[in-house]
């Protein structure tokens, strides 16, 4: 655990000094939620059938800038060599970056959220409870896949590119319940579906969390 620490430590005190990835990652959810605000009407039934997947649309695409720069830094100081030499477990170094990513990632959730409500006149509230948690679920799971993936593709010349093409094919199953379970928790379904719907978003994300945290190892050698 003090290893898993001190590598999130390390991620967010060199995001507080730089503020390059965590700006980015609002921006670009802030931009689609806003175009989207233009290109479809805002009546409220419209609205409860489109913003779960715009929603997580924003996140998706956010996320994935901010899984390039976790390893992208790495990758150019030379780090990622050293924490491959430190006598510690591959794992933790997964473990510890996907905390980081899984923070990034939930800031910049909240930051969409809150301006999807302004934009789209959308109170959060009634559901902000069963929202908290398809959100922490779904980000574990999308987190621990950006992390992966993003190590795979640092070792690649094209990794803007190969990172979503890698990743995107996968995470189409966590972001479909995802979008099921927010759409069953925004529109009031009763209790039982949608707890339903987030123990599936929570089984498929630890799945992921763990082929990850096994296959981790391997990704970082070669």
């Amino acid at each position: 655990m003090r290893i898993i620490w001190t590598i999130l430590v390390k991620d967010l005190r060199i995001e507080w000094r730089s503020r390059e990835t965590l700006p980015s990652m609002c921006v670009f959810g802030l931009l689609v939620v806003f175009l989207f605000n233009f290109a479809f009407e805002t009546a409220r039934e419209e609205t409860l059938r489109l913003l779960p997947g715009l929603l997580w649309v924003a996140f998706a695409f956010a996320g994935v800038l901010g899984f390039n720069r976790s390893f992208a830094a790495e990758r150019e100081n030379g780090c990622l060599e050293g924490l491959a030499l430190a006598p510690i477990d591959p794992s933790t170094i997964f473990l510890g970056k996907m905390l980081a990513n899984l923070v990034f990632l939930g800031v910049a959730e909240a930051v969409v959220i809150f301006a999807a409500s302004l934009w789209y006149n959308f109170s959060f509230f009634p559901a902000l409870a069963w929202l908290a948690a398809i959100l922490f679920f779904g980000s574990l799971g999308y987190a621990a896949l950006g992390t992966i993936f993003g190590a795979v593709a640092a070792h690649t010349h094209m990794r803007e590119v190969m990172l979503p093409v890698l990743q995107f094919p996968v995470a189409f199953w966590i972001l479909i319940l995802a979008i099921d379970a927010t759409a069953d928790a925004l529109r009031g379904a009763p209790r039982v579906e949608i707890a339903g719907g987030v123990y599936r978003v929570a089984g498929v994300s630890l799945i992921f969390v763990v082929a990850g945290f096994l296959l981790f190892e391997y990704v970082l050698e070669e």
